[in-house]
C-alpha cells in the first residue's frame, strides 16, 4: 500500500491530535459525576469523517502502535507499551480503529453527503467504538480478572458514556462535513 507525501503527514497529523488529546486529559480530566470525559471517541470518528476510512483507520492504528511499543500516548496508566493489551478497555482503543474506518465507508458512499449522512456516520463509528470495547471488557473482566460480571451490568455501566458520546457524534459530524467541505479534496 503506497501513500503520498501528504496522505503520511494528514494520517501522522491525526494520530498526534489523538496522542496530545490523551495527554491533556490525562494532566486535566473532566469528571462528570463519576464519569469521565474524553474526546478520544470524538477524535476517532473526526479522523473517519475527515480523512475518509483508508487514511483515517491508518491514523488511528498509527496512535495504537505508538502506544504499544511504548510511547506514553495512552489517556491512563500505564500510559503505552504492550502491557497495556492487558486493560480491559483496551478493545475501546482497537475500536478507534474501526470508528475511523465505519465513519469514512458511510460518508465516501455518498458523493455529496449531506449533514444527515454524516451524523449516521459518526453514530456508526461511536457503535463500532462498543462493538469492539464491549466485549473486550467483558471477556477480560470475567476470564483475566477473574470477576463474574453479567453483560448487561457492564451495559448499564456504559449507559453514560453512550449518552456522551451520541453528543460527540453530533458535534464531529458538523465539524467533519464543515472542515470536507472547506478542502474540498474528497
Amino acid at each position: 500500500m503506497r501513500f503520498t507525501t501528504r496522505e503520511m503527514t494528514m494520517v501522522a497529523t491525526m494520530a498526534a491530535i489523538m496522542a496530545v488529546v490523551a495527554i491533556i486529559f490525562r494532566f486535566y480530566p473532566i469528571v462528570f459525576g463519576t464519569v469521565p470525559f474524553s474526546l478520544l471517541p470524538f477524535i476517532a470518528v473526526l479522523a473517519g469523517g475527515i480523512l475518509g476510512a483508508r487514511l483515517g483507520a491508518w491514523s488511528m492504528t498509527v496512535y495504537v502502535l505508538m502506544g504499544l511499543v511504548g510511547l506514553p500516548v495512552f489517556a491512563t496508566e500505564p500510559y503505552g507499551g504492550i502491557v497495556y493489551v492487558l486493560k480491559p478497555t483496551f478493545g475501546f482503543i482497537i475500536g478507534y480503529i474501526a470508528a475511523a474506518y465505519v465513519s469514512g465507508m458511510i460518508i465516501k458512499r455518498k458523493a455529496d453527503a449531506g449533514i444527515l449522512t454524516y451524523v449516521l456516520a459518526m453514530l456508526a463509528g461511536m457503535a463500532a467504538i462498543y462493538i469492539c470495547g464491549l466485549p473486550y471488557l467483558y471477556l477480560m473482566l470475567n476470564l483475566y480478572l477473574g470477576q463474574a460480571v453479567a453483560f448487561y451490568k457492564i451495559l448499564v455501566g456504559m449507559a453514560p458514556f453512550m449518552i456522551f458520546d451520541v453528543l460527540k457524534a453530533l458535534v464531529a459530524a458538523a465539524v467533519a462535513r464543515s472542515v470536507v467541505k472547506r478542502l474540498a479534496y474528497r
